[in-house]
């Protein structure tokens, strides 16, 4: 980029929105693959109907759920019966994120098949030619194949004091994600102590940015604004000129994506299709 010359951030339109959740998609769909592998009793799998992407990682699993939905045209009854056959044959509850872009008829075929919203974020990017200004003092660097259990022990305990049981929960979600191929994991070190996680997931040309953990005690020291600049110069090196997150709305993880040049391209919205018998919220 020439001296002087502002990044450009891309338009939000329904090409941006198939190529973020597309990349999404094809991220969970690694770390489905990897699950496979690594535990094939949970019968892990995915399938795509109609340009929506639908994984299975076990019935609790954050995973499992579609991405896509409504992005490739309207969406027709037998469409929604093959996804959420997909799931209720496997004792899952049928979950789909939604882009505000998708055509305008599937809010209305959601809400007539008993759908009701239940979380909605905020997908986030930036150009990864935008600099970042590291911390001297932070090391970052991919992990080595035996490093797997370290990096998720470390994403874990960055975890430990949101929620009891989230540590534990991160941890194995992390070993899936050291085995996932075109995951690429860091750590960051501080005084050679690995104190905080991140990854990488490069498809096409948008590197989607997850894994951010930093223990406790290492906060506030530039673990993560490290940790940012490694992964969008490793993701540009390759080919990726936009980097993408997702955060809750109006969390500190926006907040801090926002001043380190993320900027809000749209808020999505995660329905689940309501139980047989059971009552509206």
């Amino acid at each position: 980029m020439p001296d002087g010359e502002e990044p450009m951030y891309p338009l939000t339109d329904l090409d941006l929105a198939r190529r973020l959740e597309g990349a999404e998609a094809a991220a969970n769909i690694a770390l489905v693959q990897a699950r496979a592998g690594l535990e094939p009793e949970v019968g892990a799998t995915h399938i795509r109907v109609e340009g929506a992407s639908a994984m299975f990682d076990g019935p609790d699993s954050p995973l499992t759920q579609t991405f896509g939905l409504g992005l490739s045209g309207c969406v027709d009854a037998a469409e929604f019966e093959a996804l959420e056959g997909f799931f209720l044959s496997r004792s899952a509850p049928v979950h789909h994120e939604v882009s505000p872009l998708a055509t305008p008829d599937v809010l209305g075929q959601l809400g007539a098949r008993g759908y009701l919203p239940m979380e909605v974020s905020t997908v986030l990017v930036r150009p990864t030619s935008l600099p970042v200004a590291g911390d001297g003092s932070v090391r970052v660097r991919t992990i080595r194949p035996e490093e797997g259990p370290l990096w998720s022990s470390i994403a874990g305990a960055g975890w430990a004091s949101e929620a009891q049981g989230l540590a534990d929960f991160v941890d194995a979600l992390g070993k899936v994600m050291v085995r996932a191929e075109g995951v690429h994991c860091f750590l960051a070190e501080i005084e050679g102590v690995p104190v905080a996680t991140g990854s990488l997931c490069i498809v096409g040309d948008v590197a989607l940015l997850a894994g951010a953990s930093t223990i406790p005690s290492a906060r506030c020291r530039g673990a993560q604004r490290t940790l940012l600049a490694a992964r969008l110069e490793f993701a540009a090196s390759r080919g990726a000129s936009l980097a993408m997150m997702v955060a809750h709305p109006g969390s500190g993880s926006q907040r801090n994506a926002e001043r380190q040049g993320f900027r809000t391209v749209y808020t999505r919205t995660k329905w689940r299709l309501r139980a047989p018998g059971s009552a509206a919220p």
